[in-house]
């Protein structure tokens, strides 16, 4: 494969990616040709928490899962980030460690894009320091969102909510392979109680639990308790 096919590939892949998508094609390529792509497996670690935040990282294939550590080998799920989403920009702009921990949920294709690099690029590139400024922005609404949602909504809502999330465009069953352990995490409840209410809605045909799946069969039921909550 030459240079000039590996660059076009990473081009196509980040067309995905917001900031990519609100520089003109000059700067398109420049950042291209700063960035390099590497692959991790399922349930590798990316970087953790307190590491040095060297890099910024784009997902173009599969799912990372960012998280806290809590105690007793615990974590606090803060988001679950698919193709076109950014992560590690907080470390590479402000030079501290990292403030969570990145790990690939599925077999991951990431463009990893240095601090060194990327830094001199934003100081003449502001459309894209206004996209990175965005999707920042963006991502401390969803945490205020969150916090929000713990303190005024109870646990039905809170977990239609996470479920509803990960609903794609278009019809058709969903099905999400967390475990009910992760769904308590995300929703900011307990494992038991995550169960009580999963089963409820087996019951009413509103989902069904097979194996390790959570395959959502009525969206619309899950929206309208969101709607009269």
């Amino acid at each position: 494969m030459t240079k000039g096919t590996i660059l076009d590939d990473a081009r196509r892949w980040l067309e995905k990616c917001a900031l990519f998508r609100a520089l003109d094609e000059p700067a398109r390529r420049e950042l291209v040709a700063l960035a390099h792509r590497r692959s991790f497996d399922a349930g590798e670690a990316i970087f953790h928490h307190g590491a040095p935040g060297h890099s910024m990282v784009a997902v173009l294939v599969g799912t990372v899962r960012v998280s806290l550590p809590a105690p007793k080998g615990k974590e606090i799920i803060l988001a679950d980030l698919r193709p076109g989403e950014l992560f590690g920009e907080i470390a590479l702009l402000d030079g501290r460690p990292r403030s969570a921990n990145a790990t690939a949920l599925t077999n991951c294709q990431l463009m990893i894009l240095a601090r060194r690099d990327v830094l001199p690029f934003l100081e003449t590139n502001p459309a894209a320091c206004m996209k990175l400024m965005e999707i920042l922005c963006a991502r401390i609404r969803r945490s205020d969102e969150r916090m929000s949602d713990i303190a005024f909504f109870n646990l039905p809502v809170r977990l239609a909510k996470i479920l509803l999330s990960y609903q794609p465009q278009g019809r058709g069953a969903t099905k999400i392979s967390l475990s009910q352990s992760e769904l308590a995490e995300m929703a900011g409840g307990t494992r038991e109680k995550v169960n009580r209410c999963l089963r409820d809605w087996q019951r009413q045909g509103i989902l069904e639990l097979k194996n390790r799946w959570t395959i959502i069969l009525k969206p619309e039921a899950l929206r309208e308790l969101l709607d009269t909550a």
